[in-house]
Formats: C-alpha cells, sequence, structure tokens
C-alpha cells in the first residue's frame, strides 16, 4: 500500500509538471498584444511637460505636441538639447515648398548635430501629415541626432521609415510663414525653443539695423549747380 501511494503520488507530480509546462508553452506562443499609440491630445493647456514651443524669427509662436509614447527617445532628445539653449538661433536651412521645413544643425549645412550620440531608430505607424513633426537623418536609420521637420503637407510615403514623434497642435500659420529656399536667402531662425512647463515667456527677435546711409552735409547742400552745358 505504502509503495502504491508513493507511485500515485510521483503520478500527480508529474501531472502537475506537465500541465505547468503546458501552461508556459501556451503562454510563450500567444501573439503579442499590439502597441495601442494614445491619439494627440490638442489641448495646449494639458500635459505642458510634452509641449514644445518654438519662438520663431517671422514673431510668431509654434506649439508642438510631443508623444512619449510613439518615440521615447527622441522625445527625451528633443527635451534635453532645448532645455540646453541647443536650437536658439538655429535656421530652418532646408524649406521645400509643398513638402516640409527642416531646423536642428547648428552648422546651418544639414550636415551638423549636437554631440550628443546618434539615436537607434524609433520607427512607427503613425502617419505623416500636415504639421507632423519626425526627425531627419542620413541614409542609416540609427543617425537621427538634433535636426527634425514640420510637413507642410502629407507624405505617406515617409511612414515608418523616419521617426514621427509628435504633431503641431498650434501656430500651424507660423510654420506656413517659413521662408522657403535650401538654404533660404533670408532664413526662418527659432528665437527661442522651450518646453511649456518651463513657462519661458515668448521671445521675439532683434530688430534689424538700420541700413547705414551716407550722411547728408552742409557742404552738399549749399553745392552750386550745374548749368545746362555741363549736365548734357
Amino acid at each position: 500500500m505504502f509503495k502504491r501511494l508513493i507511485a500515485s503520488c510521483a503520478l500527480a507530480a508529474l501531472a502537475l509538471t506537465s500541465s505547468t509546462a503546458f501552461a508556459q508553452n501556451v503562454a510563450d506562443e500567444a501573439p503579442a498584444k499590439p502597441k495601442v499609440y494614445l491619439p494627440i491630445d490638442f489641448n495646449v493647456q494639458n500635459d505642458l511637460e510634452n509641449i514644445l514651443l518654438l519662438d520663431l524669427s517671422n514673431g510668431k509662436r509654434v506649439a508642438i505636441r510631443l508623444k512619449p509614447d510613439w518615440a521615447p527617445q527622441a522625445v527625451e532628445r528633443i527635451k534635453t538639447l532645448t532645455r540646453q539653449g541647443f536650437y536658439d538661433g538655429i535656421i530652418f536651412h532646408r524649406v521645400i515648398e509643398g513638402f516640409m521645413a527642416q531646423t536642428g544643425d547648428p552648422t546651418g549645412t544639414g550636415r551638423g548635430g549636437s554631440e550628443l550620440p546618434d539615436l537607434v531608430a524609433e520607427f512607427n505607424p503613425m502617419p505623416h501629415l500636415r504639421g507632423t513633426v519626425s526627425m531627419a537623418r542620413a541614409s542609416d536609420p540609427n543617425s537621427a541626432n538634433s535636426q527634425f521637420f514640420i510637413m507642410f503637407l502629407p507624405r505617406f510615403s515617409l511612414d515608418k521609415s523616419y521617426t514621427n514623434f509628435g504633431r503641431v497642435i498650434a501656430g500651424m500659420d507660423a510654420v506656413d510663414a517659413i521662408h522657403r529656399g535650401e538654404p533660404p536667402a533670408d532664413p526662418t531662425y527659432i528665437v527661442q525653443a522651450s518646453i511649456a512647463s518651463d513657462k519661458k515667456p515668448q521671445k521675439f527677435a532683434a530688430p534689424k539695423a538700420a541700413t547705414e546711409e551716407s550722411p547728408v552735409t552742409a557742404d552738399m547742400l549749399n553745392a552750386p549747380q550745374a548749368d545746362k552745358s555741363e549736365r548734357n
């Protein structure tokens, strides 16, 4: 009887082990839940920590909703550089009508970036619509650093190939007013970039210095006029 009891216990233990292993296999084979991308909050009063403000030299302010649920590393990079003052004074160096406006290069050539390491791509299925803000990069998918671009019009061919990390939620008229060119002859630039939760007041571009003209002297006013023969 004792032997039968031991055998029964052994069978029970084996059955428990088998059922546990089966449950683990089922869990391993279960499909991963699809990632949920939260909708954009267009209220400029909400979640100020995730609103990027760009005060442009055209006198207008742009508000961009940052989306860390879409691209957490890109959003963190933008916040870090913004709070360092990196973007202040940087021009929009590549602005193509009907496409996008690109900035974030301190050299203004399109080949510069920050001293921080390049980012691993965070491509996501969010579409490149009017007002989309996305990381610029070279041919290497993992070469985004500090440059980003704002879309004038949709361009779905960019989807899943560039890191979409936000959307303009106010001030799209300021984006539309950015001067075109590669680079523009008179480039629009970022006077100040800030995170809304830091509550920095809007900053405006310094007025352009007046063009110096040759002074008019008393001798010039009193100079004798040439007669007709001399003027001819």
